[in-house]
């Protein structure tokens, strides 16, 4: 393989690694999954996200107090560039987070993740972030409640949790099982 292809391939590589640390934080916090999340950070990393800077073990405390509350959480993880500098990469990914109450409001925030990452040792993590928050938003409608039926009927989709026995925890994932 020549230099040129291999280098292509490593940056890639990284990139799909950067991208996979992004996903698992969001899906670390919506779990409420502290190891998953907290994997995400170097033990030196400082979070500048709202009302709260300081470490990463902090900060995974107050996100998972904060949002307990609620009875379903999503990240969802959307554009994200990457500006890789060897074992250095400077990335900004927008976010939309929304979080669902027992009674409204619920909450809507979008916003961007402006990340530093570092690779030490050959694993890549946040060395720095700074959380750009560009709204937050009262939703006083859910939709949903309207659209399906409550979760202790037979007819229920699969329920969220917010801890491993998550349906997305289980190898393989088991569907319910048609009438």
């Amino acid at each position: 393989m020549d230099a040129e292809l291999e280098r292509r391939i490593r940056e890639q590589l990284d990139r799909d690694e950067i991208w996979r640390v992004m996903q698992r934080y969001g899906r670390g916090l919506d779990r409420l999954d502290t190891e998953m999340a907290r994997s995400c950070y170097w033990d030196d990393a400082i979070e500048d996200h709202g009302s709260y800077v300081g470490r990463p073990d902090d900060f995974i405390e107050w996100a998972n107090s904060t949002t307990r509350a609620f009875e379903s959480t999503q990240h969802g993880i959307l554009n994200h560039s990457c500006d890789l500098q060897g074992d250095e990469a400077y990335c900004e990914t927008y976010y939309i987070f929304t979080s669902r109450a027992e009674r409204a409001p619920h909450l809507m925030s979008t916003g961007r993740y402006i990340d530093h990452f570092q690779k030490r040792d050959g694993e890549w993590r946040i060395a720095n972030r700074v959380c750009i928050i560009e709204g937050q938003y009262e939703l006083h409608d859910y939709v949903l409640s309207r659209m399906m039926p409550p979760a202790y009927t037979e007819d229920a989709p699969c329920q969220a949790a917010r801890d491993r026995s998550d349906v997305s925890y289980h190898r393989p994932p088991v569907p319910r099982q048609p009438k």
